[in-house]
């Protein structure tokens, strides 16, 4: 295992961070600027798809302030639980605490985190930034952590709309997507879930005006 693998709370000092420094001053600053920036409960595409799966290994990426961690954790997953933002993962790790789980908290980038290969049996992304590259770093890193026969569940925000996106300085182009990742899978994948359905969104938090998701669900198969 890892030993960027911590238990219990994380340090947010840049010594203990692995990844592009102002990518961590980005989020620090949006978790400051609010006391709670999520709602602090499971995201409800994960609570659907993860409810026939077999409690294993999970890497939670993009944990945020450990709602979906904690939730699996709960459900007897061995949870990994990763973040840029060391200021979301003090609030994870306290959390976790207050629910008497334990969970592995990596501050990290995904594509630097040096995470174990094909370990994990399910790896989640709920909504995630990750930043796409011309080599298509992040979503072969999530490709790269999935287990054989473990699933990826990547979900997103359906109904996106480019030109105000581009009006908040936000491109969609990007970032990483249900496609690309999907535009990756080679015969050693199955897709299980590729669809547009409605959110079920727990009330609060920031995304909640997003109405649709975007959801993919595939199995390595070797």
């Amino acid at each position: 295992m890892s030993d960027d693998l911590v238990e219990g709370p994380v340090a947010s000092s840049s010594g203990d961070y692995l990844g592009d420094p102002a990518v961590r001053a980005e989020w620090d600053e949006r978790y400051t600027e609010r006391a709670q920036l999520w709602s602090g409960r499971a995201n409800g595409a994960l609570v659907a798809e993860v409810a026939g799966l077999v409690p294993g290994r999970v890497l939670d990426v993009g944990c945020g302030e450990g709602a979906d961690a904690v939730w699996l954790a709960r459900g007897g997953w061995d949870v990994t639980a990763l973040d840029v933002s060391g200021v979301a993962l003090e609030r994870a790790a306290a959390h976790a605490r207050d629910a008497g789980v334990d969970v592995r908290w990596v501050h990290a980038g995904l594509t630097e985190a040096a995470l174990e290969p094909g370990s994990y049996d399910l790896v989640s992304a709920q909504y995630p930034a990750l930043l796409r590259t011309p080599d298509s770093l992040a979503e072969r890193a999530l490709l790269a952590a999935v287990a054989v026969g473990g699933v990826l569940l990547l979900v997103h925000h359906a109904g996106v709309d480019a030109s105000t996106a581009h009006e908040s300085g936000f491109d969609p182009a990007d970032f990483v997507w249900p496609s690309t990742v999907a535009a990756l899978f080679g015969d050693d994948w199955a897709v299980e879930v590729d669809e547009e359905r409605p959110r079920v969104a727990p009330d609060g938090g920031a995304g909640t005006h997003h109405k649709d998701d975007l959801v993919l669900r595939a199995r390595r198969l070797r």
